[in-house]
């Protein structure tokens, strides 16, 4: 019986951060910031095409949950890890998770 071997799932950490003056905070809340969730979902997809390339694109979203809020100015780590055509992506900051799911990306 022939042996079966799989490519090993390819993974990246990047860093990333959202400037208080990005112009998705205004209104989003006042006195009490938080970075909107598709702006966190840009950060990956940034990470993905600094990793990969611009070629990467979002094909479809198969799960997406925001545990924690993002304030402006906080770092967070971005951890991806890519098995064909499957993204899993995770954010975090100082341990705390920030929000994890998976894509189905396309060239």
């Amino acid at each position: 019986m022939p042996a079966t071997h799989s490519p090993p799932r390819a993974r990246h950490c990047a860093g990333a951060q959202v400037p208080a003056g990005h112009p998705c905070l205004a209104g989003h809340f006042p006195g009490n910031p938080v970075v909107p969730a598709v702006v966190l979902l840009e950060r990956v997809l940034d990470a993905l095409h600094a990793w990969r390339g611009p070629q990467w694109r979002l094909h479809r979203i198969v799960a997406a949950k925001f545990v924690s809020a993002l304030r402006p100015d906080e770092r967070f780590d971005i951890e991806l890890t890519m098995d064909g055509t499957r993204l899993d992506f995770r954010c975090q900051s100082d341990g705390r998770l920030l929000a994890h799911g998976s894509w189905e990306v396309a060239q």
